[in-house]
């Protein structure tokens, strides 16, 4: 079994799903993607897959935006590490955003990526 951090991605759009899935990968991490809020907290909630960390969209196209997944997921886990993903919605991060959550503006390089889920985890 693989000791590489799990972290639990959230994005309605395949191809950005499948970019983020390998910059993770390569940045030495494991990614558990799914497709909309709902799943998310649905997996969150089951535990199966050991995620410990949330990297979020923002804007998911479902009734529950990428906001409103992470207090959802904080009133559950408080303190749990979260990462947006956003390009229009970056404004709102101030406001809409959880407390010692970073922000990640699309487009981004695969390597800024695994810098932000590094920089949650902290030092090991």
């Amino acid at each position: 079994m693989s000791d590489a951090v799990r972290v639990l991605v959230v994005e309605d759009e395949a191809l950005i799903a499948s970019f983020v899935e390998d910059a993770l990968s390569d940045g030495g991490f494991e990614a558990c993607s799914v497709d909309s809020a709902e799943a998310a907290l649905s997996t969150f909630r089951d535990g199966r897959e050991g995620c410990r960390v949330l990297l979020t969209d923002v804007n998911l196209g479902g009734a529950i935006s990428g906001w409103e997944l992470a207090q959802q997921i904080r009133e559950i886990s408080p303190g749990f590490p979260v990462a947006y993903m956003t390009s229009a919605s970056a404004p709102d991060w101030q406001s809409q955003g959880v407390d010692g959550s970073v922000l990640i503006q699309k487009p981004f390089a695969p390597a800024q990526l695994a810098a932000a889920v590094s920089q949650l985890q902290g030092p090991r």
